[in-house]
């Protein structure tokens, strides 16, 4: 199958999907989309993806993390103390830290399963796939 075709199909999926907020349905697109765009050999696929899903599911976990101790309370921040408030302030700041040691972390691992260059690709195929989802999204919502 041609790239380009991949590529619409890929598109048009995903604007079906986002449509659903079904996680699964984009989890399994955003694989198709790395897959299609970092040329993994079967034995790179081997070693890169229980190294990737792993670091997703953490990922996901410090976000939800973040959500429940800290963005979840900003709608109310006018009722903190300043106690209150300075310990969400490093609550965030400590979340924030820990998500950046995980980044690093998977990217030494990373690095080590895949060519540097592919790490730089799988960066920068992340931030594609997110792009096209939101531009999806949009059209699909009306620009709005």
């Amino acid at each position: 199958m041609n790239r380009l075709l991949i590529a619409v199909l890929i598109l048009f999926t995903t604007a079906t999907f986002a449509q659903d907020k079904s996680r699964e349905k984009i989890k399994a697109l955003k694989v198709a989309y790395l897959t299609e765009h970092l040329e993994l050999s079967s034995q790179e696929a081997q070693d890169f993806w229980p190294v990737y899903n792993e670091y997703e599911k953490e990922r996901h976990e410090l976000r939800h993390k973040q959500w429940v101790e800290i963005k979840s309370k900003l709608k109310d921040v006018g009722s903190l103390n300043e106690e209150e408030a300075q310990n969400l302030l490093s609550s965030y700041l400590k979340i924030e830290e820990e998500e950046e040691e995980l980044e690093k972390n998977f990217l030494n691992k990373i690095s080590k399963v895949i060519s540097a260059k592919k790490t730089l690709l799988l960066m920068r195929s992340e931030e594609d796939f997110k792009r096209q989802l939101i531009k999806q999204y949009r059209q699909n919502k009306g620009g709005r």
